[in-house]
C-alpha cells in the first residue's frame, strides 16, 4: 500500500512525468525553514550564493532536515521503493525583477545515470506563481531524452544554458505552489522557468535527485547519502550528513560532490562555468 499518494496520483505521475501540488507541511512551517535558511544565508554567504548553490544540505541543518523529511521521503518511497539515496541538492532562489530564467531542458540528458528511475521533489519555500517564475512541465515528455543544443546564456541559470528540442510549449503547465507544498519530476519531463517579475524572492530547494537502489553513474563518482533503506551500490562513497551547520566533516563531502557534479554535468562541454 502507498504511504502517501493515491494510485490515482501514481499513474498521473506514470503518464505525465509530474504531480503537483502535494502538501508537506503548513505555510507557517515552510516560512519557518525558510527564516532559517536566510538567517545561514546572511551570515555565511561564502557558502550559499548564485555560484555556490549545490548541495546545501551537506552544509546547513535547515536544509538536511528537509533532505530527509519523513513525508517527502514517504512520497519518494510511494515511486521508487524503500531503499533511497540522495544524488545532491539544488538551492533555485530567483531575486525579485531579475532577468535570469531556465530554458526547455530535461534533468536526465546529462546526469549519467544508468537509467531514469529516479525522482526531483522541488519544495517550495516562497510563493511559485507564473509572476514569479515557477516551474513549467511539459505532460507526457518523460518516454525518451531527447537532443539538447547548449547556448551558454548569461541568464539561463542551466549550467550550459541548454535548450531541448522540439518543444511543444503550447502545451505547458504552470507549476503553482505556496510555500509548504512541492511537486515531482521525473529525470525525462521537459519543464523550465521563466523570470521573476514579482517583487518577492522565489526560492525552492531541490532534491536532485533520489533515486531508487538499481540507479547508478555510468560516468563519474558514485557519491550518494542514503537517506532510507539500504545502498546495494558497489564502489560508493557514503556521504555523512551534518552533525550541525557547518560541520567540516560535511563540507569536505560537498567540496567532493560539488566537484563530481561538474564532471558530470560539463561532460563534453565547450565551456565551463563556476557553478
Amino acid at each position: 500500500m502507498p504511504k502517501v499518494l493515491s494510485p490515482a496520483q501514481i499513474d498521473q505521475y506514470r503518464e505525465e512525468g509530474y504531480l503537483s501540488p502535494i502538501d508537506i507541511m503548513s505555510e507557517d512551517e515552510a516560512i519557518s525553514y525558510r527564516q532559517r535558511f536566510e538567517d545561514m544565508e546572511a551570515k555565511h554567504p561564502e557558502h550559499c550564493h548564485a555560484e555556490k548553490r549545490n548541495n546545501p544540505h551537506l552544509a546547513f541543518m535547515c536544509l538536511d532536515e528537509l533532505a530527509f523529511h519523513p513525508r517527502i521521503l514517504d512520497v519518494v518511497e510511494d515511486l521508487i521503493g524503500a531503499n533511497i539515496s540522495l544524488w545532491g541538492s539544488v538551492m533555485f532562489i530567483k531575486e525579485p525583477k531579475t532577468p535570469h530564467f531556465v530554458s526547455w531542458h530535461q534533468d536526465g540528458t546529462y546526469m549519467g545515470m544508468n537509467n531514469n528511475n529516479f525522482v526531483t521533489p522541488w519544495l517550495a519555500l516562497s510563493h511559485a506563481t507564473p509572476e514569479s517564475g515557477c516551474m513549467r512541465m511539459i505532460p507526457g515528455s518523460h518516454h525518451y531524452l531527447r537532443a539538447h543544443d547548449d547556448t551558454y546564456g548569461e541568464e539561463n541559470l542551466l549550467t550550459r544554458g541548454q535548450v531541448a528540442r522540439d518543444v511543444d510549449a503550447s502545451k505547458a503547465v504552470d507549476i503553482i505552489l505556496r510555500p509548504g507544498q512541492m511537486s515531482l519530476h521525473h529525470p525525462g519531463v521537459i519543464h523550465d522557468s521563466q523570470a521573476n517579475t514579482s517583487d518577492y524572492r522565489r526560492i525552492g530547494f531541490a532534491t536532485q535527485s533520489y533515486m531508487a537502489a538499481d540507479v547508478y553513474q555510468t560516468y563519474g563518482q558514485n557519491n550518494w547519502l542514503q537517506v532510507r533503506g539500504d545502498n546495494p551500490r558497489q564502489n560508493s562513497q557514503q556521504l555523512h550528513r551534518p552533525r550541525f551547520d557547518l560541520d567540516p566533516v560535511a563540507l569536505a563531502d560537498r567540496e567532493m560532490a560539488d566537484a563530481n557534479f561538474a564532471e558530470i554535468l560539463y561532460r563534453g562541454a565547450k565551456q565551463k562555468r563556476a557553478y
